[in-house]
């Protein structure tokens, strides 16, 4: 049988060009292997060089007839929202009987080989110009960046497209592949250097990679609005794959407005084009439906419709012998996970990712893609409750166990959905000694020694191997080795058993977190409260210094302002003594005899003439120390104040002779 299929397999690709195996195979299974049905099924009616007998038996086949489907377009749907994934090859339909034909006829997706290419025309925005080109969709984006460095005279190297991924593959894609309307507006920057990027293009795309994006997600079925939060390095797959958690939306049914034309799922988001930090998507469920068939004893064919979810998918209804046959063939499409010599950790880990699902399809679990010590901080960060376990994926084309471990067991829906919640999963390809030298360096920089020997010792019989990396305490040790030779059941155990440990431990270590988050609290409270007196002591202290120095700085000054007061009324004193005239001798009659009573009881006399001014007796009190501001000269009859009076009167003119007795008195 298989030695027939292979015959079968080669007259197909022979006849219709098909270089993919899997596809080849595809089409064979739809149509039972029979190479006319398979063949009528790819090639239209109209290109066929069949003589018309050939055709006429095609047309008669009765029991095994069958309506084939035109390939339901997955998340990736370019009619509908100009997202350039991947489509299988155009299939067209089969001759059928007429009535059955126009009874059953759908709109397809499919295209039809003809000679007139279709006209795009791209509106290019620069600056304020808009330069209109139009191009044959069996052009490319190199084609349209030559039109326009006839138009600017700027070097198609430095020209950026917005809204196109960075990506070197998409410069010759045609543009008939990329299924866009007939209109489309693209905006055109110029880099500044010559050649390859710049180091502002550079330095942006860096920090798109290591920057956080903002996805915008309306679904339009039921007009809820998600915002997802997702690092640059996140494949656009991922991306669909969360959506399928919150929407129910399978990724197959997903149909999507807003991704640029010219990406597919592999496509990290830094280098897709998208708006940075912000990007706008919507999103609906596919509304095409499969068909089955049902045979009937009158040798009819009925269509009966079946929802999209129920279909399964062609890698899970293989048989032994297709398995058995595909494996012998994957010689032609196997390329290395990771090139060899590969020099950046986090591009190795990149090509991982996306080989890894080209080669083996998109249902598995995430793979981490950044360097390994990356991996490490992702997974074990210091706080117990956010920590996960590493899982570290090796893989070996050597080992035929590769194929069937990274279909069947890591693509089993269990073991996808306990490393999505429990791991953090990174992947490295140790098909090349240069890139197992390079792991056993990282794991020896990372583990230690001990764990880079152990990784040197798995022999490659028994890879692909998972090495499971959990943080106990504050060791960070390898848990466990799960080899290639086990069963899906074996798998999901040991990765169970390891998530119970890793759980157990974590209560432990949470509640003891919790216990110390608790007493650091409490001492922090304590030593605060202290704190808060301390500072308050401080501010007593402070004050009471500082009123002490208020005190002293008024003494200080009050008897500056004495020790002033006094000298300048010594100053006066004594220039009042020097111009003070002499006593008189007691002898004539022009002499008057003052007899000055002071505060205290005693008393002072002085002769003056007659003729002498008031002030010349207020000046001696002055030179005694009695200055006027301070006391006043009360004369006894009649009771007057000197002091009051005109200072230049003399004592005759104020009947102070021959002589009188005045009292001080202080004011």
């Amino acid at each position: 049988m298989a030695q027939n299929r292979e015959e079968i397999l080669a007259d197909f690709q022979a006849c219709t060009g098909i270089d993919d195996v899997a596809e080849a195979i595809y089409h064979l299974d739809e149509t039972d292997w029979d190479l006319l049905r398979a063949v009528n099924r790819v090639v239209p009616a109209d290109s066929q060089s069949f003589a018309s007998g050939s055709a006429q038996d095609v047309v008669m086949i009765d029991d095994d007839v069958q309506i084939p489907e035109a390939p339901i377009e997955t998340a990736t749907d370019m009619v509908s929202v100009g997202n350039n994934v991947p489509l299988p090859k155009p299939l067209s339909m089969p001759i059928l009987e007429n009535n059955i034909a126009e009874r059953h006829s759908q709109p397809s997706t499919s295209t039809v080989k003809n000679n007139t290419p279709r006209m795009l025309r791209f509106n290019i925005q620069y600056c304020d110009r808009t330069i209109p080109i139009d191009i044959p969709d069996t052009g490319t984006i190199a084609d349209i960046k030559l039109n326009l460095s006839k138009e600017l005279k700027i070097a198609p190297c430095r020209q950026l497209l917005s809204g196109w991924a960075r990506l070197v593959q998409f410069e010759t894609t045609p543009l008939s592949q990329l299924m866009l309307p007939k209109e489309n507006t693209i905006h055109l920057h110029v880099k500044r250097s010559g050649g390859g990027f710049s180091a502002e293009d550079e330095a942006e795309v860096t920090e798109r990679l290591k920057g956080t994006y903002m996805l915008k997600i309306t679904d339009e079925n039921t007009n809820k609005q998600y915002n997802l939060k997702y690092q640059g390095t996140k494949t656009i797959l991922e991306v669909k794959t969360d959506v399928y958690t919150l929407t129910d939306i399978h990724v197959r049914n997903q149909v999507w407005s807003g991704w640029p034309p010219n990406i597919d799922d592999q496509t990290v988001l830094a280098l897709s084009g998208i708006s940075y930090p912000e990007h706008e998507l919507t999103l609906k469920r596919n509304t095409v439906v499969n068909h089955t068939r049902e045979k009937k004893p009158n040798n009819t064919v009925e269509i009966h419709d079946s929802d999209d979810d129920e279909y399964e998918d062609a890698t899970e209804t293989f048989t032994v012998d297709d398995e058995m046959f595909v494996d012998n063939l994957t010689s032609k499409r196997i390329e290395p996970l990771i090139p060899e010599h590969v020099e950046d950790e986090i591009v190795g880990s990149i090509s991982f990712s996306e080989q890894f699902s080209a080669r083996y399809g998109p249902i598995h679990a995430p793979f981490y893609q950044g360097t390994l010590e990356d991996a490490l901080k992702e997974a074990c960060p210091k706080s117990a409750k956010d920590r996960k376990i590493l899982a570290v994926y090796l893989h070996h084309d050597a080992s035929v166990l590769s194929n069937v471990f990274c279909t069947q067991l890591l693509g089993c829906e269990s073991v996808i959905q306990t490393l999505e919640t429990n791991f953090i999963l990174w992947g490295w390809d140790l098909t090349f000694e240069s890139n197992r030298t390079a792991l056993q360096n990282s794991v020896n920089r990372c583990l230690g020694p001990t764990a880079a020997l152990s990784l040197r010792n798995i022999p490659i019989d028994r890879l692909p191997a998972i090495i499971i990396i959990m943080r106990i305490r504050s060791s960070t040790d390898v848990f466990s080795v799960v080899h290639g030779n086990v069963g899906v059941n074996e798998l999901l155990s040991s990765l169970i058993e390891a998530v119970e440990v890793f759980m157990e431990h974590q209560r432990v270590e949470m509640k003891e977190e919790d216990e110390r988050a608790a007493r650091e609290l409490v001492k922090w409270e304590q030593d605060q409260a202290y704190r808060e007196s301390l500072e308050a002591d401080r501010a007593k202290e402070e004050a009471k210094r500082m009123q002490e120095q208020a005190l002293h700085e008024e003494r200080k000054r009050v008897e500056t302002e004495k020790v002033e007061e006094a000298a300048r009324k010594e100053a006066y004193r004594k220039q009042v003594e020097a111009a003070l005239p002499p006593e008189p001798l007691d002898q004539g009659d022009n002499i008057a005899k003052i007899r000055f009573r002071l505060p205290k009881g005693e008393s002072l006399e002085r002769r003056f003439q007659a003729n002498t001014p008031l002030k010349v007796l207020l000046n001696y009190l002055i030179v005694k120390g009695y200055p006027t501001e301070e006391y006043k000269v009360i004369s006894s009859w009649p009771r007057r104040d000197l002091t009051s009076l005109d200072s230049n009167l003399t004592l005759q003119e104020l009947k102070l002779c021959p002589q009188e007795t005045v009292i001080l008195e202080e004011r």
